[in-house]
């Protein structure tokens, strides 16, 4: 898979003050909760973040380009005269108010704020509250849109046109106040490109999924059509003969942008998953196969099944130490009821819209740990049942200060704050009212919330991401770092990403380093760039 072998265990450096920290780290640091939101890119709500690299690089105050801002291109490299249309539309189906396609029509090539950016054609200003269409935010698309650190092709590669460039106002949010109260890392990227499958694996081992043999699997997973030079595989997909020639005539579209990487693409022969698959146990998107009695496993026949996988995650090397741990999900318990119905019942929570009937709509790709062969749930029932865990149990934990050492938590659709089915707004007060409880809760002295997204949603932000390798890293994301030992009302400008998660819980609790951040290291390194840091930089461990 890609990763590589591991460097030596982090914290284990001669230098003093490496040492002096770790020390600090471990005596004082009991607990780590991450939370894990859904799909912001890091401008689209910090970008006026005061003393973070933001915006104001870019635009002026009045919203005008500076000579910072490298404007949109076409498919064919030429500057856009203007941004594409927002195709569908720029408000979710059935979402009130309502902004249309038409009225996105001729948007600057500039960013803009989504809730002042089109009222003047449709009159009507949109807020955090308002639920806006999703976008791509898929794989290789994601890397012909950051195009070798140019990030140029964000609009001509989406299939939402402009929307791709708006920005919110978020500085009366409940996180924004806490950003400001605490740390809020400014530099700080998604593991991997592209979606939230890939980065939901990316934070538990730092590699990516595998599916042997995919091109001659009885499933026929879709294996991704790439262009070549010299026989070798490009990170660009294939266009289709009818596609669009110019972005502002409509949404590009390829010979196959499939859920498989090409054997090969990473240098090692093996076919690998790098967008949505679905988990082979319930709850999965796929139903449960006709002849399962049980109704326990997602149908292997479907070809967004993904076969369990077995490689180590960092939940293996915490059970190596005897580390606690949990992952914690909005919904676990009324899912996994839901994905274990006959398979001619309709699905009412998994993937059912959170404007239908209040459904939550659980995310399947979303669990992780539901991927593992370790968790399958008739011959590791109690692996399940000690680690797979709903948000009702995270409540009482926090209250009866039981939290794990290290515990994951990730909110329902509705609350998540992806675009197409959340809204910012209400995503916002769920986390904020989530960090008021653990700040009440018997453990908050000795504790580190970490507050992030998987991924950037397809949304521009105008820092390009460090090159490293194959996998990522992808576009800048937000990060919050919430603690008693954080550096009160500063901004971190250190470099982090994903995995830098797992650096914190592998330093905090001496274990095994995960062979995908040595290998995250070592494409650092062959690019001239430092290591990503582990979060210790946002704290203050030592006085």
């Amino acid at each position: 898979m890609p990763g590589g072998v591991a460097a030596a265990p982090a914290g284990t450096s001669a230098r003093g003050g490496m040492v002096a920290d770790t020390r600090a780290l471990r005596d004082k640091v009991d607990t780590i909760v991450v939370i894990y939101a859904e799909n912001r890119a890091f401008d689209s709500l910090y970008g006026n973040f005061p003393g973070a690299r933001g915006l104001n690089e870019v635009i002026d105050r009045d919203g005008r380009p500076r000579p910072g801002y490298r404007p949109q291109v076409d498919r064919g490299g030429k500057v856009l005269a203007v941004l594409p249309p927002t195709w569908g539309g720029v408000t979710a189906t059935g979402v009130t108010p309502v902004v249309t396609q038409q009225q996105s029509v001729g948007m600057p090539n500039a960013p803009y704020s989504i809730e002042q950016g089109f009222t003047a054609q449709s009159g009507v200003r949109l807020s955090t509250a308002v639920v806006t269409r999703d976008m791509w935010h898929r794989f290789f698309e994601h890397q012909m849109q950051i195009d070798g650190g140019k990030k140029d092709g964000y609009a001509a590669w989406s299939d939402a046109g402009g929307l791709v460039m708006g920005h919110y106002d978020y500085s009366s949010s409940a996180l924004y106040a806490l950003a400001k109260e605490f740390v809020l890392a400014d530099n700080f990227f998604q593991g991997a490109f592209g979606g939230s499958f890939l980065n939901h694996q990316y934070l538990i081992c730092a590699c990516a999924p595998e599916y042997p043999d995919a091109d001659t699997a009885a499933a026929r997973p879709s294996i991704a059509v790439l262009e070549q030079d010299a026989g070798r595989y490009l990170p660009r997909l294939k266009q289709a003969t009818n596609s669009p020639a110019s972005a502002l005539d409509g949404p590009p579209t390829f010979v196959r942008s499939g859920n498989i990487a090409p054997a090969g693409f990473f240098g090692d022969g093996k076919f690998y998953a790098v967008n949505t698959m679905q988990p082979p146990y319930q709850p999965s998107g796929n139903r449960p196969a006709a002849g399962d009695a049980s109704f326990a496993y997602a149908d292997p026949g479907s070809a967004t099944t993904l076969p369990p996988q077995s490689h180590l995650t960092i939940g293996d090397a915490m059970d190596a130490k005897g580390v606690h741990w949990a992952w914690y999900a909005g919904s676990w318990k009324a899912a996994v009821d839901d994905g274990r119905r006959a398979p001619s019942k309709a699905r009412e929570v998994i993937y059912a819209p959170s404007t239908a009937s209040g459904a939550p709509d659980f995310q399947a790709h979303h669990q992780p740990f539901n991927y593992f062969a370790r968790f399958d749930p008739k011959t590791h029932a109690d692996d399940r049942a000690a680690h797979l865990k709903d948000y009702s149990d995270l409540l009482a934990d926090i209250a009866g200060g039981r939290l794990p050492a290290v515990t994951f938590y990730k909110p329902q659709g509705n609350l998540n704050q992806h675009p197409g089915y959340a809204s910012v707004a209400e995503g916002d007060a769920h986390i904020a009212e989530l960090v008021g409880k653990l700040r009440a809760s018997p453990q908050w002295n000795h504790m580190v919330i970490v507050i992030t997204y998987d991924e950037f949603g397809g949304s521009w932000d105008h820092l390009a991401p460090p090159p490293a390798d194959a996998l990522g890293p992808g576009a800048r994301i937000p990060a919050l770092i919430v603690s008693p030992f954080a550096k009160r009302g500063t901004v971190d400008h250190t470099q982090y990403d994903t995995e830098s998660i797992l650096r914190l819980i592998t330093r905090r609790f001496d274990l095994e380093v995960l062979p995908g951040i040595a290998q995250r290291d070592r494409g650092l390194a062959a690019h001239g760039q430092p290591p990503m840091g582990d979060l210790t930089n946002a704290l203050d461990l030592v006085h």
